[in-house]
């Protein structure tokens, strides 16, 4: 197999998330990282002394190098690239919400965006931010989904979520599961079931089996459980969607959608709410797990865990999530546009 010349190779923009948790780990970690330098140019937007307290806490040897622009980055073993935003004080806790660093991570968000939209970069790579952290920073977003959306001018989006056994698009996120219930309807799921299977296609999958959730046990058991929302609010979605020639099923017991990805019978399973996708893919692969956001014009993949307040500052984060994110950025920025 052969590889990429490094100048064919993407840049990416990789924003380093709330500077008290675990994100300025994992960029050093990753960053350094040997398979990196074959999949990507990285970008870190963030802040240089963050991260290199963090390649001390790591024990590893990272030259930290600020840029002042994109073209301005040089790869070479060892080197970080940062875009040096200097927002954050020298004595920030680690694992502590704060205002400073939630404030700080809204504009690594914001630079990323900019820089994608300006086509200075490829992809966008986030770190993970601190949603309490954020909005006391007072910008009042659900999360680097919604955000992103808002930073790029896109109506609607959907959050995916990849890992080696199974593939999850969300129809609902980040709102409670009354409210939930009731946002969903046939037009909302039908555009989730078609980004998703866009994104499918830019995967490379050329005709994708796709799963679609029901929302209630057993998918209501022909009206024994729930109130009729399975036929009133998933399958003329899918009716339309099969009319069209995708390839999509259901509604499906949430259980049993989620045991056959995970034998291989369908590359994707739309999932009506957060918790209803999560909990699957965190059981099956978060170590290597990526969240892509779905719809926006830019590329943007994500780690699949939080901020971790609890090991942040300790050395003992996990790298894999990370270096997949950065792997998947690489590849979507190479695939055919398919509205990802």
């Amino acid at each position: 197999m052969t590889t990429s010349a490094p100048q064919e190779l993407p840049r990416i923009a990789v924003t380093m998330g709330d500077g008290a948790g675990v994100g300025p780990e994992v960029c050093v970690g990753a960053l350094i990282a040997p398979d990196v330098a074959t999949l990507c140019r990285p970008i870190v937007i963030g802040d240089a002394q963050r991260l290199r307290q963090a390649a001390a806490i790591l024990g590893v040897t990272a030259d930290i190098v600020p840029v002042e622009r994109v073209e301005d980055a040089q790869f070479t073993p060892g080197r970080v690239n940062v875009i040096d935003l200097g927002l954050l004080p020298a004595d920030l806790p680690w694992g502590a919400v704060s205002a400073v660093a939630g404030d700080a991570a809204y504009h690594y968000i914001r630079v990323a965006a900019e820089l994608a939209q300006s086509g200075q970069v490829s992809a966008i790579c986030t770190a993970p931010l601190n949603k309490e952290a954020l909005h006391a920073g007072g910008h009042l977003y659900p999360g680097h989904t919604e955000l992103l959306a808002d930073l790029t001018g896109t109506a609607e989006v959907s959050m995916m979520l990849s890992t080696p056994k199974v593939k999850v698009i969300h129809v609902t996120t980040h709102i409670g599961l009354i409210d939930a219930v009731a946002t969903i309807e046939p037009g909302l799921v039908e555009r989730t079931i078609r980004r998703g299977h866009a994104a499918m296609l830019s995967a490379g999958i050329t005709e994708p089996k796709i799963g679609v959730c029901a929302i209630n046990p057993h998918a209501g058991e022909n009206g024994l459980f729930g109130y009729g929302e399975e036929a009133e609010k998933i399958e003329p979605a899918i009716a339309v969607v099969r009319a069209d020639g995708i390839d999509a099923r259901g509604p499906l017991p949430a259980d049993t959608a989620f045991f056959l990805a995970g034998r291989g019978d369908y590359d994707l399973i739309v999932a009506m709410y957060h918790d209803q996708g999560h909990g699957p893919v965190k059981v099956l692969g978060i170590e290597t797990g990526v969240n892509i956001t779905v719809g926006l014009p830019v590329i943007r993949t994500s780690v699949d865990h939080g901020t971790a307040f609890d090991i942040a500052g300790t050395g003992t984060v996990t790298i894999d999530s990370m270096i997949e994110a950065l792997h998947q950025a690489a590849e979507l920025s190479r695939a055919e546009p398919h509205a990802v």
